[in-house]
């Protein structure tokens, strides 16, 4: 029997509790009525959670040790240079915007993504179904396009139905522009009047709808301040492909639905420089840092070791947990006691206090982490209430925010329609889309690892 058409809702930092608010305020119709057909439970993101690793995470079906996208920003060891994702619009600025942009539209795509990872595009038409993305940073498939601004010249790689915030459109759709008022909700109208346009036309088999504005909301307001100022407009941009469809009932005739964010959000009060307290080894390392979630590279003519690094992070209020490898290792500290852990048959071996890695699948999402070629010698998840400022100097303190192996800024609403599977991770919603259409599932979406551990 063919399957049906799968639509992958993901919107941008919805929390569980958040999603389940919304179902009980009556102020989402298109939830309600998705939720009250489907399989609903939380899952795991990554670590650091983080957009680009997470969305990386989700159109892979891998974590950072497979995609290889470590950060919001981060140092290319290769190129000697920051690559900065869009922290806030003064790190854009201090990485310099124009190496920015290439970086966040087409280098994370064409050339920090790695060629080990498949994206859920490329197995899909590779197997002869018709993929289509709108607005999902990681979206590199097959096809050749070119922008839509007659300035930008260089072409980007997507599926066969491709929009991109109006950049890059394999269809004329007559959709407003993406970026006129960000904080109005023009990026999420923008996608409902393509995702319209799409399921009008049945244009696809697979399509990943993604919805950002709710996340933007939530670090300036705070995960239950979004809920005032962005969830109508969200879950009026999924009541848009409803009514495409002639009416709810109609689109779940048609598609099977997998809804679920990214990553979650918890609200911070107090922000810090991570650089500070490592000030004396400024010569010998780069510290990169954006959100609640950090990194510190050790330069190649350093003295100092990622241990003593760690430390040094002892006692900071805005450090909860610090992360590195020693040989065959992991070792995670807190608060002077380490724990040090590896993957053995059948789960971990570990030895010290178990307690220090105490947040969801934190053994699993922290060897990933590390396991990334791409990733810094010492890796910093903040504590609770605290943000690390980014290399332009800013924070959403008073707001919302995310990265950290905590579970408010960890676990996931996802709510599945008409799949035959449960995903407890975001990184097992592409195997899931592939194994319903009947594609093989390729090896970089199935690498051992152990089961989920505390």
């Amino acid at each position: 029997m063919t399957p049906k058409k799968l639509v992958l809702i993901v919107v941008d930092g919805m929390t569980p509790a958040g999603f389940e608010r919304a179902l009980e305020s009556g102020r989402a119709p298109a939830l309600s009525f998705l939720a009250a057909h489907g399989t609903y439970q939380r899952a795991t993101s990554v670590f650091p959670s983080l957009t680009p690793v997470c969305l990386s995470a989700i159109a892979t079906g891998s974590g950072p040790d497979v995609h290889h996208i470590p950060h919001l920003v981060w140092w290319h060891r290769g190129e000697r240079r920051i690559v900065e994702y869009g922290s806030s619009f003064a790190a854009v600025r201090a990485a310099g915007v124009a190496q920015s942009l290439t970086d966040t539209i087409y280098n994370l795509n064409q050339q920090h993504l790695s060629r080990d990872a498949v994206t859920v595009y490329e197995a899909l038409e590779d197997a002869g179904h018709v993929a289509a993305a709108v607005n999902i940073t990681c979206y590199r498939g097959r096809t050749r396009y070119n922008p839509t601004l007659p300035w930008v010249t260089k072409p980007a790689y997507g599926p066969k139905r491709f929009f991109f915030y109006s950049l890059f459109e394999s269809d004329p759709t007559g959709a407003p522009l993406a970026v006129r008022n960000r904080p109005a909700g023009s990026v999420d109208a923008y996608a409902s009047a393509v995702g319209r346009w799409l399921v009008t036309r049945d244009g696809f088999d697979f399509l990943a709808y993604y919805l950002s504005d709710f996340d933007y909301a939530s670090h300036a307001h705070g995960p239950l301040g979004a809920d005032e100022v962005a969830l109508v407009r969200t879950d009026a941009a999924i009541q848009a492909l409803l009514d495409a469809a002639g009416g709810p009932e109609e689109f779940l005739e048609r598609y099977a639905v997998i809804l679920h964010s990214d990553h979650g959000q918890t609200m911070v009060h107090d922000a810090a420089q991570l650089e500070l307290p490592l000030a004396r080894f400024a010569d010998e390392i780069v510290v990169t840092a954006s959100n609640r979630a950090g990194q510190v590279y050790l330069l190649p003519d350093a003295r100092v070791e990622a241990a003593e690094l760690a430390q040094r992070l002892d006692g900071e209020r805005a450090v909860e947990t610090t992360l590195r490898r020693e040989g065959d290792e992991a070792v995670a500290r807190r608060e002077g006691e380490e724990l040090r852990f590896r993957p053995a048959a059948g789960g971990w071996e570990t030895s010290g206090d178990a307690s220090i890695l105490d947040h969801p699948d934190a053994l699993h999402r922290s060897w990933s982490a590390l396991a990334n070629p791409n990733a810094g010698e010492l890796l910093v998840s903040a504590a609770e209430g605290w943000e690390l400022l980014d290399i332009g100097g800013r924070h959403h303190s008073g707001g919302g925010s995310h990265g950290s192996l905590v579970e408010g800024d960890s676990v996931v609403p996802l709510l599945t329609i008409g799949v035959d599977a449960a995903p407890s991770r975001i990184t097992e919603v592409t195997p899931a889309v592939l194994a319903h259409f009947g594609v093989e599932v390729p090896s970089s979406m199935r690498i051992a690892t152990p089961a989920h551990a505390a």
